[in-house]
């Protein structure tokens, strides 16, 4: 892995996968690719390229892919969801022929076992540009409704080692620690958060964000909690009807509303702990530990690497 490719410091999602990705490739066949995560920043004339692409097409990071001769310099272009190469297909003209579809993948989580706790605990585990500033107010307003709601936030730039992009949201992380149920941890190891999901019940994520995938809503699915979010972006797809989706709009304040009655709605739910309720969630986590598991994915991409050599 070159250090050009990959931040040794940043650990956000396309960071977790790429190191995921290069644990598990058989090393021969991994020196014979460069595999470029979205931003293309130096070719190597000596190894078979692959552009994988993470982000949404931006004119400064994608436009250079409107050209055929610059995406011939590449064996291979890979997207981790179909709502993402859409855009790529519709936005930089990237050729249906020219992409690969392979999802993101994690590390499954045990088979599901029912919460049975007293207290309904609430997780949110990403940056906070995607949603915290509906979710805290939201939150704080449910919570004068029910009494045995908690909310645990995972949220910093500091995950991509950036802590100066905190700065907007430092009276956010200041209303988090003000509050008695909710406890802020900042940036924390991927380990930590996965820990905290096998005990929470929902995530909470009010998406504002249209994202090509989501890793954070992922690792929730599999690890059995309910997750409440806005049909936006590549998250319908990601969470293949097992999520509580609700309409996304750009009005924020309409947005809060819609969120705030989806997560009554899931909190109500969660309370009652009925057995089809049940059943769902164990179904849904088999369904993410099958599709979502490296074991799986890492299959596609050794197959997918290798045709290219032959």
């Amino acid at each position: 892995m070159e250090a050009n490719e990959l931040s040794v410091r940043a650990r956000g999602g396309t960071e977790l996968m790429l190191h995921a990705l290069h644990a598990r490739l058989d090393p021969q066949l991994a020196r014979q690719f460069q595999i470029i995560p979205s931003r293309v920043r130096r070719l190597d004339p000596e190894r078979k390229r692959i552009l994988w692409l993470h982000d949404k097409p931006s004119r400064e990071e994608a436009s250079f892919l409107e050209h055929a001769e610059n995406r011939a310099a590449f064996a291979g272009i890979v997207c981790v969801s179909h709502y993402q190469a859409a855009l790529y297909q519709m936005i930089p003209n990237v050729p249906y022929a020219d992409m690969t579809v392979l999802q993101n993948a994690i590390e499954p989580f045990d088979a599901y076992r029912p919460r049975r706790g007293e207290r309904i605990r609430l997780i949110y585990h990403t940056t906070p540009d995607r949603g915290l500033e509906i979710l805290v107010p939201v939150f704080e307003y449910l919570a004068t409704r029910h009494a045995d709601i908690e909310l645990d936030v995972f949220s910093s730039f500091g995950i991509y080692d950036w802590a100066e992009r905190d700065a907007p949201y430092r009276s956010l992380f200041e209303r988090c620690r003000a509050h008695p149920r909710i406890r802020y941890h900042g940036a924390q190891p991927n380990a930590v958060v996965r820990g905290m999901l096998s005990e929470c019940d929902i995530f909470a994520y009010p998406n504002i964000e249209p994202e090509t995938s989501c890793i954070a809503a992922i690792e929730a699915m599999s690890a059995g909690c309910l997750t409440v979010c806005a049909a936006y972006g590549g998250l319908p797809e990601t969470c293949a009807n097992y999520a509580k989706l609700y309409p996304f709009t750009e009005n924020m304040q309409v947005h809060a509303q819609r969120f705030a009655a989806a997560l009554d709605a899931a909190i109500a739910a969660v309370r009652a702990r009925n057995a089809d309720d049940e059943r769902l969630r164990a179904q849904q986590v088999d369904y993410f530990t099958r599709f979502y598991s490296w074991d799986r994915r890492i299959g596609e991409w050794d197959a997918y690497l290798r045709s290219l050599l032959s």
